[in-house]
């Protein structure tokens, strides 16, 4: 089993950054494909970016594309969501997620059914 445990969440301007941490608790946190997934009030949750267990592959939402950037660090047990030029529709309480089964597509990483284990959230404010 994973706990997940999502940190640097805040209020930022519009044009601004943060950098959203996940740590993982457990032995086998490299085992997980890792997701960053995101919910605005009275909407669904959306995907965001997802990496895969050795982080050499990356998908990104096209809503982040070219701003958001995802990474990770085995060693630390810990995923990173680099958020950059932000914007007020990126406005959400943002959720890490750690996947157990092969995915062999974009449709697998993005979608949060094929998720076992969530964080609580971090809110991230972007004001205008």
């Amino acid at each position: 089993q994973v706990q997940l445990v999502e940190s640097g969440g805040g209020l930022v301007q519009a044009g601004g950054s943060l950098r959203l941490s996940c740590a993982a608790s457990g032995r086998t946190f490299s085992s997980y494909r890792m997701g960053w997934f995101r919910q605005a009030p009275g909407k669904e949750r959306d995907f965001v970016a997802a990496i895969s267990w050795r982080g050499s592959l990356t998908y990104y939402a096209d809503s982040v594309k070219g701003r958001f950037t995802i990474s990770r660090d085995n060693a630390k047990n810990t995923v990173y969501l680099q958020m950059n030029s932000l914007k007020p529709e990126d406005t959400a309480v943002y959720y890490c997620a750690a996947g157990a089964y092969y995915c062999s597509s974009y449709e697998c990483y993005a979608h949060l059914n094929e998720y076992d284990y969530w964080g609580q959230g971090t809110q991230v404010t972007v004001s205008s």
